[in-house]
């Protein structure tokens, strides 16, 4: 439960570090959630004035005077290496945050993260949108509801293609700034959290091999992973295979995710996400998003019409929005909390770890 002392107005005021894209991404869910937009700090001075004009915050800022601003809630879009100390900082100020993935570049980190918001009394979310996705929704009920019996398997992958030369450069290359894992820490975390949050059970151990397919770039060195293959072992018994890359031709954002179970099997792709594939051994139907024949919790999420189709910021505005009903004291379904960031990073932990040593490895508890 939310402490009443620090709980938010309904009309939260936002605090915004960093103004890339995932910082625009931000504040159109901010803007639709009737947020408050007061300060935006980015890179430097002239780039806190640009981005503040464009995407509508009340002044720019130095990301010092961000925290002294008593803000109710700010939002986290800075590089991976310090996403911890500043969620730290934003807790100290009295503020609920929401912080991208990676919460921190490991697990010590993202606990002393969890562990302040605890004392202080405040939440943090963590943008695991895909699981706002009206469709995902549908594939959870069912699951929970038993129509697909028992889980036997997984089979899932998130493929890319923006790194796929070895000229192509971001800062998430830079282990110094991204941390240790790249492909799985950046777009692998999302397949795990989206697997864990339809099946409502837990990775409990794996195997995995990862690749550096540009061993340089830019005239630079790389550390980080390219691509990762996973087969995994679940607490309750099934199976699954996971393969995660940046250097797939073609590939966009092609998060798949399927399930099977001893009555019927679930596929959901996001870059079709207004539907859902239903398989059993007598029939298999392709479902459609419309609110009239879903569960409650995937119609509540259904923002317009069937037939009118609905996205990636549409999933990000409503996990935008259910994040400040929350810092609220409202009770919403299946917002990814800082355990849930924490959870992420112990999977990649365990990753690295296998990669590593070339064997089977426990994934660590919360």
């Amino acid at each position: 439960m939310v402490n009443v002392a620090h709980a938010v107005p309904q009309v939260p005021r936002i605090g915004l570090l960093g103004g890339g894209f995932m910082g625009r991404v931000h504040s159109r869910a901010a803007r639709s959630a009737g947020a408050v937009l007061d300060s935006v700090s980015a890179s430097s001075p002239t780039r806190s004035e640009e981005v503040a004009a464009e995407l509508g915050f009340g002044r720019p800022s130095s990301g010092t005077e961000l925290f002294e601003r008593s803000l109710d809630v700010i939002h986290i879009c800075t590089p991976n290496d310090v996403h911890a100390a500043q969620s730290l900082q934003a807790l100290d100020a009295g503020a609920n945050i929401i912080c991208e993935k990676p919460l921190a570049t490991n697990s010590s980190d993202a606990r002393a993260v969890l562990a302040r918001a605890e004392e202080a009394g405040l939440l943090g979310t963590v943008p695991f949108v895909y699981r706002y996705h009206p469709m995902v929704r549908e594939a959870r009920a069912r699951f929970r509801e038993g129509r697909a019996g028992t889980l036997l398997t997984v089979d899932a992958g998130y493929l890319q293609d923006w790194l796929l030369g070895s000229g192509d450069e971001n800062w998430r290359v830079d282990s110094e700034r991204g941390g240790p894992s790249r492909a799985f820490a950046d777009i692998g975390s999302h397949l795990v959290d989206l697997i864990e949050f339809i099946v409502g059970d837990r990775i409990s151990s794996l195997v995995a091999t990862t690749r550096t397919v540009h061993p340089r770039r830019g005239g630079s060195a790389v550390t980080t992973e390219d691509t990762v293959a996973v087969t995994v072992e679940f607490s309750g018994g099934a199976i699954g295979s996971l393969l995660v890359s940046q250097l797939a031709p073609g590939r966009k954002n092609g998060l798949t995710v399927e399930i099977a179970g001893t009555e019927a099997s679930m596929r959901f792709e996001q870059e079709r996400p207004e539907q859902l594939w239903f398989g059993q051994r007598a029939d298999s139907r392709l479902l459609v998003r419309d609110p009239d024949s879903l569960s409650a919790d995937a119609a509540r999420l259904c923002k317009v019409p069937a037939g009118h189709p609905q996205g990636y910021q549409d999933a990000f505005n409503a996990f935008v929005a259910d994040s400040y009903a929350l810092f609220a004291g409202e009770q919403r379904e299946g917002v990814p909390v800082l355990a849930d960031g924490l959870r992420a990073l112990l999977i990649t932990e365990a990753v690295l770890k296998s990669a590593e040593h070339r064997s089977w490895v426990e994934v660590e508890s919360l």
